[in-house]
């Protein structure tokens, strides 16, 4: 989905954006439980945050243990992957 249309650092930056805005949506919620409309925003951002962790692991490789699918492998191949700033600093990665 955001790998189709925009960079590797696009997808991480949405990452990254949606991953803030769920712990603090969830601080904000401790202290708010009856606020639905921001209930509704941590729903869509935890979400996204899911389906950018996904999208990212599909064309990069894993950067969360539950997003590393090692199942057709006969090794644990979970670090071997490089890390996303190291792809940074070796001109790109894949």
């Amino acid at each position: 989905m955001m790998y189709r249309n925009g960079s590797r650092e696009q997808l991480l930056k949405r990452l990254n954006e949606s991953s803030f805005a769920v712990v603090e949506l969830t601080l904000y919620l401790d202290t708010h439980p009856e606020d639905e409309r921001a209930m509704q925003m941590l729903r869509e951002n935890m979400m996204t945050r899911k389906s950018c962790l996904n999208e990212y692991a599909r064309n990069f490789g894993p950067l969360t243990i539950d997003t590393a699918d090692d199942t057709a492998s006969r090794s644990w191949q979970w670090m071997q992957q490089p890390w996303p700033w190291e792809c940074q600093q070796k001109g790109g990665c894949r």
